[in-house]
């Protein structure tokens, strides 16, 4: 069989299109590519069982509509898989039905709404959960009969949608393939990607997803709320294979959290045993309240550079709307610790809960601020509050009609969608923008240039991605 993982051309004047796998989809001014693990992995099996396989980014790769349709029709495909996403969805519901292909829509918009996107497109099959690369290969395996499915995947029989069930997450990690990066063009994602400081980079994942899987905005819960782990030597394995046979210098663990504990202590301790660090360099997401000092110095000794942190506020009120299970003292105590151990501390916040006022966005404004200040934070992120269906979030504003909007196309950050009767969207984007002026602070850039002395380069990148993000948030 002929299969094709896709993202077609999405253009728009509002940017480029951060879509694969991102658990927060902007455009953005500056664009940046995140490596797609999980199509990725997808891709790799149905190789591995004998499909003729094309793995065709049309963002990546910056091809015109045109070009991306005359590759995928030459290479005359039995079978198209698309990742959606909420801002998104409508654009692929269309591009479906102006193509004469068999279909299947994954991600977590169609895995909360999967009955929404059989009936307003043509769509064959919708693929449920974040194991859809294991489902992908059951309805390879299959041969497209239902009788045959696991469950977690909807289609079309008699006229009629069917479905086989909740999905299941049962599938051992330890049994999917290393990834074929040259399948899957892994170099176009390897320099424009703003994690990266030492390229070419790419990106692995050692759990899906994350061990809180608690925080109501996420929609990543929507896909994994069961976490599992792959076996930190498998993992140490796989890095090693890509530093020698691909020359990588620097890998982004995209698992929701890093697995912690005695998977941490073995996984770290195994890097140094086979000197690695000297190599390369390691970033991943963590969350706060979970690692003492040693474990962050440990991790640096192991070759971590940078570290991603969840955030999103300020106020205790928020955090704990958010399950967050986190008070600002630990958010403050974890970063000093982890930039203490000689880690590079990324940040993210959101803005625009409907709870919040001008006195609640002006402290998450300041902790921000003074995190850049005291040298605790060397880069950060801003995004507005999006509730994406599925998640608890979403569920409660719509109940309480707290949204503005169940136009999809407008849950891409460009905009409000929760309604914030406290503050107006104009004050909510310039505390955006208050956050990333924070790096201009004479403290910040003191503590910027001595952690990257020599690295003209880093200070290039960096410029052009603030002005972007001052861009992306505009009013």
């Amino acid at each position: 069989m002929r299969v094709a993982i896709c993202y077609p051309p999405l253009e728009s004047e509002k940017g480029v299109a951060l879509l694969t796998q991102n658990r927060q989809f902007q455009w953005f001014s500056r664009p940046t590519y995140i490596f797609p693990v999980v199509p990725a992995t997808a891709a790799t099996m149905a190789k591995a069982d004998g499909h003729e396989t094309l793995f065709l980014d049309g963002i990546a790769a910056k091809l015109t509509p045109d070009e991306f349709d005359r590759r995928l029709a030459d290479f005359r495909p039995d079978l198209v898989v698309l990742e959606t996403k909420t801002p998104v969805v409508k654009r692929h519901w269309k591009w479906i039905d102006a193509h004469d292909y068999r279909t299947v829509l994954v991600g977590d918009h169609v895995t909360a709404l999967p009955e929404e996107s059989m009936a307003a497109c043509r769509v064959d099959y919708i693929l449920t959960g974040g194991d859809w690369d294991f489902l992908l290969k059951n309805l390879l395996e299959a041969n497209f009969d239902p009788a045959r499915f696991e469950p977690g995947i909807w289609y079309r029989e008699a006229g009629a949608v069917k479905s086989t069930g909740p999905f299941r997450l049962d599938h051992n990690l330890d049994d999917a393939p290393w990834i074929d990066r040259d399948l899957v063009n892994w170099k176009l994602y390897a320099y424009r990607n703003g994690n990266f400081k030492r390229t070419p980079g790419t990106y692995i994942m050692a759990g899906r997803d994350c061990w809180h899987a608690k925080c109501t905005f996420c929609s990543w819960t929507t896909l994994y709320p069961t976490y599992r782990q792959r076996d930190p030597i498998d993992v140490v394995d796989e890095i090693e294979m890509l530093v020698r046979k691909y020359g990588v210098r620097e890998i982004m663990d995209d698992s929701g959290s890093l697995p912690v504990g005695a998977w941490l202590a073995t996984f770290c301790n195994e890097l140094i045993r086979r000197g690695l660090p000297k190599k390369l360099r390691i970033d991943c997401n963590m969350r706060f309240g979970r690692l003492a000092y040693e474990d962050y110095a440990l991790m640096r000794r192991a070759g971590f550079r940078l570290v991603l942190f969840g955030v999103e506020s300020a106020n205790q009120e928020t955090l704990d709307r958010f399950c967050k299970c986190l008070t600002v003292a630990d958010v403050e105590q974890g970063a000093e610790w982890a930039s203490r151990a000689g880690l590079d501390v990324h940040l993210t916040f959101m803005f625009g809960h409907a709870w919040e006022g001008p006195a609640e966005i002006a402290n998450t404004v300041a902790l921000a601020r003074k995190l850049l200040a005291n040298g605790h934070a060397a880069t950060l992120q801003c995004t507005l509050t999006i509730p994406y269906p599925g998640t608890p979030l979403f569920k409660e504003l719509k109940a309480a009609n707290g949204l503005t909007t169940l136009d999809w196309d407008e849950y891409d950050q460009r905009r409000a969608v929760t309604k914030t009767p406290r503050a107006t969207e104009a004050e909510i984007k310039r505390a955006i923008r208050r956050v990333y002026r924070g790096f201009l602070q004479p403290r910040a850039l003191w503590h910027l240039f001595c952690r990257n002395l020599f690295d003209i380069g880093f200070y290039y990148r960096g410029v052009r991605y603030l002005a972007g993000h001052l861009l992306d948030f505009k009013t």
